[in-house]
């Protein structure tokens, strides 16, 4: 298990909720095609979190923060959809939204991060 990763524990957090929102929303609401959608991107930010601990690189970590990056911004569509549909009510949307957003910035902040770090590398071998 990952431990001391904060991004790796607030994706997981948020795939465990996203879940449970599928629970909800099959059991009571009785929706089934979004409910799907939703618990495949949101979960899939973790998941690949998740890989991208154990990057066989740097370009592959960027690679695997980058598909949670996208899979984030699909939920992030998904979230507002069940919102302006009525299935989750506006509490439920703008805590979920804001933990989304949480880990959205954590991931653009380690992509770049991650880049410029990169470039400073290859600088200093190309010397």
């Amino acid at each position: 298990m990952i431990t001391d990763n904060v991004l790796a524990d607030k994706t997981l957090d948020f795939a465990i909720r996203i879940v449970k929102c599928c629970q909800y929303l099959q059991s009571e609401k009785k929706e089934f095609v979004m409910s799907k959608q939703i618990v495949r991107s949101g979960t899939s930010i973790g998941a690949n979190v998740f890989e991208a601990v154990y990057a066989q690189s740097k370009a592959d970590f960027v690679s695997k923060l980058s598909i949670s990056l996208k899979e984030a911004s699909e939920t992030s569509f998904w979230l507002l959809v069940l919102n302006k549909t009525d299935y989750i009510d506006q509490k439920v949307y703008s805590s979920m939204r804001g933990d989304l957003d949480e880990i959205i910035r954590i991931l653009i902040s380690s992509i770049k991060t991650t880049r410029k770090n990169e470039k400073y590398s290859n600088e200093s071998v190309e010397e």
